[in-house]
C-alpha cells in the first residue's frame, strides 16, 4: 500500500467515528434541548391555568373541556404539591398514527375538589425541525468530511512529491550512468537532508564502481600478460629434446595449470563485468543463430561422443541480451551438455521466444540444490580442466538480466531452463 494511500485510510479510520460521535451528539443535544423548551412552556400554561381556575366557579364551562392538548377532571386522588412531565405518544385519527407529545399533569384543588390537570403538547412539528436539522447537519457533514478528506490528500500528496521524484531517479537508477543522477534539493527539511544524503550516496557508489571497473581493466590487461609470457615459455620448453620424461611431465603439468589460471582470471574478470553491469543491452541478439553457430563449433566433439542432436527453434528468437553474453549463455550451458554425457547419448536444444531449455542425458546424479550455482564448486566431483565457474556465470547473467533459470533431473536427464518473466 502506498504511504499517501494509507494516510488517507488512518486519516478515515479516525474521523469517520469522530464525525459520527459529533453528529450523535448535536442530535442527542439538540432533541433534549427542545423538550426542555417544551417542558418549560408546559410548566408555564400550567401557571397560566392555575391562576384562571382560582378565579372561576365550578360551574364555568371550561370543566368540561377534554382535548388532547388539554384535559381537567374530578378525581378521588390526593392533591399533588410538584407536577411530573413524560413524553406520551397519542393516537391521531386523521394520520391514523400514534404522536409523541409531552404531558404535564398533577393533582390540584380547585374550591375544596380535587381535579386531574393534564396539559399536553406536540412534539410533530419539533420532530420535523429536528429531523430538518439532522439532515442539514448531516449534509454539512458530509461536504466537510469529503473536503476536509480531499485537502488532505492534495496537500499531502504535494508536500511528499519531493519524496516520490526521489525515489523514481532511484528506481531508474543505472550504475552506469549514476554521474547524470543529481537529487534537487527540496523546501522541506527532511526531503533536503534526504535528497542530500542520496547525492553523497550515489557520488561514493559511482566512484567505487568506477575504481572497480578500473581494477577489472588494469587487472585483465597486466594479469593476461604474464600468463602469456609463461605459457609461450612453457611451449618453448617442451620442444627442447634434451628434456627428460620427467621434466616433460612437470613442464606440461605447469602449462596445463597457467592455462587454467588464466581461464579462472578471465571468468572472474567476466563476472565482475556482468556484476558492474557493463554490458548493456545495445541490441537483441538471436538466440537460435548462437546455438547453431555453437553447434557446429562443438562439432568435433559431439561426432566424437556420437552425441545425437535433437533442435526444436523458433527463428527468429530476439533475446534481451548483450551478443557476447548470449555466446556465453549457449556456449557454457551446451559445453556442459556435451561435457557431462555419455557416448551416445542425446541433447535436446528447445528455444522458443521466451524459454532457452537444453537438457542431456548423462549417469552423474543430480546436482544438490545448495551448490548447484555457487563459485567454485565442481558439480559430479568431474575431472578435467574446470573452475567450477560456468553455472555461477550463468546464474549471474540470468541475474542481471531479470531472466529466470531453473534445473530439474529426471529420468537421467539433466535440464536447464532459461525464461523471460512475462
Amino acid at each position: 500500500m502506498k504511504l499517501l494511500t494509507k494516510t488517507t485510510v488512518y486519516f478515515l479510520l479516525i474521523m469517520l467515528p469522530v464525525f459520527a460521535a459529533g453528529a450523535f451528539y448535536l442530535y442527542a443535544k439538540f432533541n433534549t434541548e427542545i423538550k426542555h423548551e417544551t417542558d418549560e412552556e408546559l410548566v408555564n400554561d400550567q401557571l397560566q391555568w392555575m391562576r384562571y381556575l382560582d378565579t372561576v366557579s365550578v360551574s364555568n364551562p371550561v370543566f368540561g373541556i377534554h382535548t388532547p392538548e388539554f384535559n381537567l377532571q374530578p378525581t378521588t386522588k390526593a392533591a399533588q404539591e410538584k407536577h411530573t412531565i413524560k413524553g406520551v405518544r397519542i393516537y391521531q385519527e386523521p394520520e391514523n398514527v400514534y404522536s409523541p407529545f409531552r404531558q404535564l399533569s398533577q393533582v390540584i384543588t380547585i374550591h375544596s375538589i380535587n381535579y386531574e390537570l393534564v396539559l399536553r403538547k406536540s412534539l410533530i412539528e419539533k420532530d420535523d425541525l429536528i429531523s430538518n436539522i439532522i439532515y442539514v447537519m448531516l449534509v454539512a457533514f458530509a461536504g466537510l468530511f469529503v473536503f476536509v478528506l480531499l485537502s488532505n490528500w492534495l496537500i499531502s500528496r504535494k508536500i511528499w512529491k519531493p519524496f516520490y521524484h526521489s525515489l523514481h531517479m532511484i528506481q531508474r537508477l543505472q550504475l552506469n550512468k549514476l554521474e547524470q543522477v543529481t537529487f534537487e534539493p527540496a523546501r522541506t527539511q527532511e526531503f533536503r537532508q534526504l535528497n542530500t544524503v542520496l547525492n553523497n550516496m550515489t557520488a561514493r557508489i559511482h566512484q567505487d564502481y568506477l575504481n572497480m571497473k578500473e581494477l577489472t581493466e588494469d587487472a585483465a590487461h597486466e594479469m593476461q600478460t604474464p600468463l602469456a609470457i609463461a605459457q609461450s615459455k612453457l611451449e618453448l620448453l617442451l620442444q627442447d629434446e634434451t628434456l627428460t620424461e620427467a621434466q616433460q611431465k612437470s613442464i606440461l603439468f605447469s602449462y596445463d595449470e597457467i592455462q587454467r589460471l588464466s581461464r579462472l582470471n578471465h571468468h572472474l574478470l567476466l563476472l565482475a563485468k556482468i556484476e558492474n553491469q557493463q554490458y548493456p543491452i545495445t541490441e537483441k541478439p538471436d538466440l537460435c543463430a548462437a546455438a547453431e553457430k555453437y553447434l557446429l563449433l562443438f562439432e568435433e566433439l559431439i561426432k566424437e561422443k556420437s552425441l545425437q542432436i535433437d533442435t526444436t527453434f523458433t527463428s527468429p528468437t530476439p533475446w534481451p541480451l548483450h551478443p557476447a553474453l548470449t555466446d556465453i549463455l549457449v556456449s557454457n550451458l551446451l559445453g556442459n551438455a556435451i561435457k557431462y554425457n555419455f557416448p551416445q547419448g542425446s541433447i535436446r536444444l528447445q528455444i522458443t521466444p521466451g524459454t532457452f531449455r537444453i537438457s542431456n542425458t548423462s549417469t552423474l546424479p543430480a546436482i544438490p540444490a545448495p551448490i548447484l550455482f555457487q563459485r567454485f564448486k565442481k558439480h559430479h566431483h568431474q575431472g578435467g580442466p574446470s573452475n567450477g565457474l560456468g553455472l555461477a556465470i550463468i546464474k549471474k547473467i540470468a541475474d542481471s538480466y531479470q531472466l529466470s533459470l531453473a534445473y530439474s533431473y529426471e529420468n537421467g536427464w539433466h535440464t536447464f531452463t532459461v525464461a523471460i518473466p512475462d
